[in-house]
């Protein structure tokens, strides 16, 4: 792996040096902000395509991972809409032996909470996600989701956060509910609508988006979805790695 912005990162001998876990937490390690920051974290290929046959590993890498992996490292919690909890087999995060030290320096528990945005909470509590967390699962939903399944998540021993009115989830509320109860260090990993809402609302701090040097052609959707912003968000680049043709790229809000 090598950096191409802000410097070249090459050894003497002009090749790639390796990096280290350590190395990726000090490249992404989270502003020190007053306030929520809210990253995004996902994958596209060269045309576009956010996934392939429904997920996003086919377009990924195990470089692609260990980023993945480093940005759960950091993080307070991490926010998924339902269907990508679906369809990509959410699991709960798992405590991890080289963020250890840096988490607990940092104040924070030996794992990030998993947070799922559901207004229907047409969820299955019965999945490790919500039994077995290391750190309880929290599921933001709206004021009128149905009772019946607010009640089936609380004795699953998931934390209902209600974060809209009706069926909806607000997303500016949602980071709001959230950093009211610690989570000030916010990853979002999609899906594409859930993204899109969040770009929507104008409070994604920051993405953090992989290129693959790939080609799908097909339907599959873009990184976010849904209804068009009136003015295009200006992000600005902060950093940019490239290892076998993928590229890790690092934008913040203007």
């Amino acid at each position: 792996m090598r950096r191409l912005f802000p410097v070249t990162d090459l050894t003497a001998a002009g090749t790639p040096r390796e990096w280290s876990l350590d190395d990726l937490a000090d490249a992404y390690a989270y502003p020190g902000t007053a306030g929520p920051w809210l990253r995004a974290n996902m994958v596209s290929t060269l045309d576009g395509a956010a996934q392939h046959d429904g997920r996003s590993q086919p377009i990924s890498c195990e470089s692609d991972m260990r980023i993945f992996g480093t940005l759960r490292g950091l993080a307070d919690v991490v926010i998924a809409g339902a269907e990508t909890v679906r369809l990509e087999g959410y699991r709960p995060a798992r405590a991890r032996d080289a963020f250890a030290a840096r988490r607990a320096a940092a104040g924070q528990g030996p794992a990030p909470a998993v947070a799922v945005v559901s207004g229907s909470l047409d969820l299955d509590f019965s999945l490790p996600l919500f039994v077995s967390p290391l750190v309880p699962t929290l599921v933001l939903t709206g004021a009128g989701a149905p009772p019946d399944r607010i009640a089936a998540a609380g004795k699953a021993g998931a934390d209902v956060v209600i974060a809209g009115e009706g069926s909806r989830v607000d997303p500016a509320r949602a980071v709001r509910e959230l950093a009211d109860r610690g989570f000030g260090r916010l990853l979002t990993e999609g899906g594409p609508r859930l993204l899109g809402q969040f770009v929507a609302a104008g409070v994604l701090d920051e993405l953090c988006l992989t290129v693959a040097p790939l080609l799908t052609a097909g339907d599959a959707q873009r990184i976010a979805g849904g209804p068009a912003v009136t003015v295009p968000k200006r992000f600005a680049l902060a950093s940019l790695l490239e290892e076998d043709g993928f590229l890790f790229t690092r934008y913040r809000r203007s």
